[in-house]
């Protein structure tokens, strides 16, 4: 197939006009073309003239290389991809470097010396001694036969010297290959080395450390990505929206509150999230604190504990969400803006974060989804004795009052808005009946001063 506009294009027949228009199909076809035949004329060498005719092969490079770095950005497994590549490319030359050394010791003549291939009847038994020849020269070893002619020292010299060169390529590539790793894991999961440094320096360890270190392993072993946003924040908002929910929707339709929530609404939603993973005995909240995101628990289980951060009072698992009281303005609610609890996360908990500002915006979109985490939130209010019946009953019946007051204005600027409505048609009216009233004056002034004119003229 062929890109158009961006879209793979794999029609047959538009694939074959457009090959066959390209220069590609002029290269490819003189690639291909059995030049090999030529050694069959009389008068041409058999073997020697081979290689030779051979030679149009090397046009598929070009050809060869763009097939490589098409697999290298489509497959899955990139750097795989690149050992093995870089793993052809060696034998490719050792067994190119094999030839030659075949070539040369054919021209000096086989077995005269130590160096030379020597004279094998077997043809595989030449190729695999010219290979590991070739093998001993390219890796530096040494452990060759010394050479008794100037062109051998020529030869072992230039192969030396392509070795180091070589083996520098192969050095490079294989790092590259490496800290194309570590940035691939860097992407995703936060390096603990600094925060231990910082630890070090500030003379704090122990059992601090060892939590830091705990927390960074449970993240990689449980593929946890904690750097969601920055990962996904170069997409459009649309594929980010795409992106999220197919990672995320199942585990938020698991979410009580969002069960008969649409697909569109989920997937608007999941973008405003924060996934954050607490550690074993970690607090997500304490009492008290001013409250400024919710939580819905995506896995784990959390704890209500008293106050002395011992004793536990209820136990959170997975699909069940908190920390909306603080968020939420609940009538009679003595609190405030501060945390009611103190949630302790029992071992490692995985959970969605939902800021204050993100949670009025949906809320103000979705009524009925206020009312329920308003009821849920009244109940526990009721049962840890933080509601002010007395206030609430206040601010229903001043709200109500208002809700009257307004209802009133409404009514009256209604009434206003029907009285300016019809005085302004009375005035449109006495602007209509003026303007023919003048129109006529001034027909009959003009009349007037028509009738002396006739009478000069009789």
């Amino acid at each position: 197939g062929f890109l158009e506009d961006g879209i793979l294009v794999q029609d047959v027949s538009r694939t074959r006009r457009r090959y066959l228009g390209s220069w590609t199909f002029p290269w490819d076809v003189m690639a291909v073309l059995p030049t090999e035949l030529l050694c069959l004329l009389p008068g041409v060498p058999r073997v020697p003239g081979v290689p030779a005719a051979r030679a149009n092969r090397c046009l598929r490079v070009p050809r060869l290389f763009e097939a490589f770095d098409r697999c290298e950005t489509r497959t899955g497994w990139p750097n795989v991809f690149r050992v093995a590549k870089l793993t052809l490319y060696l034998l490719l030359g050792i067994h190119w470097h094999g030839c030659l050394y075949f070539a040369l010791s054919t021209h000096l003549g086989l077995g005269v010396d130590p160096w030379v291939c020597p004279s094998f009847t077997r043809l595989l038994r030449r190729y695999l001694h010219s290979f590991y020849f070739s093998t001993l020269v390219l890796a530096t070893v040494g452990d060759t036969p010394t050479p008794q002619r100037e062109e051998e020292f020529l030869f072992l010299t230039a192969g030396f010297l392509l070795a180091v060169l070589g083996f520098a390529t192969i050095t490079g590539s294989i790092s590259t290959v490496i800290v194309n790793l570590s940035a691939a894991d860097a992407a995703f999961y936060p390096d603990a080395g600094p925060v231990r440094r910082y630890l070090r320096a500030r003379g704090v360890g122990g059992r601090l450390a060892g939590r830091v270190v705990r927390w960074h392993q449970h993240l990689r072993a449980q593929r946890k990505l904690p750097a969601e946003r920055e990962v996904l924040q170069h997409l459009p908002r649309g594929l980010q929206a795409e992106v999220a929910a197919s990672v995320h929707l199942a585990a938020l339709r698991r979410v009580g509150l969002f069960r008969s929530w649409e697909h569109g609404v989920l997937r608007q939603l999941v973008l405003r999230l924060r996934p954050q993973v607490f550690g074993p005995g970690e607090f997500v909240c304490r009492r008290g604190e001013v409250g400024r995101e919710m939580y819905f628990i995506r896995e784990g289980r959390l704890a209500v504990v008293a106050e002395d951060c011992v004793t536990q009072l209820a136990v959170l698992g997975e699909g069940l969400y908190f920390g909306e009281i603080s968020l939420i303005n609940i009538k009679g609610n003595t609190a405030g803006n501060r945390r009611t609890a103190n949630i302790l996360s029992i071992g490692y908990s995985d959970l969605f974060c939902l800021g204050k500002e993100d949670l009025a915006e949906v809320l103000a979109e979705f009524p009925c989804a206020r009312a329920a985490m308003e009821a849920k939130g009244r109940e526990l209010l009721l049962r840890m004795g933080h509601l002010n019946t007395g206030a609430e009953a206040a601010a229903l019946a001043a709200e109500a009052e208002a809700e009257w007051r307004l209802q009133g204005l409404e009514v009256a600027l209604e009434g206003l808005q029907t009285r300016a409505a019809r005085l302004l048609a009375q005035l449109e009216a006495s602007a209509l009946r003026m303007a023919l009233r003048v129109q006529r004056l001034e027909g009959r002034l003009h009349l007037q001063q028509q009738r002396p004119d006739r009478a000069v003229g009789t």
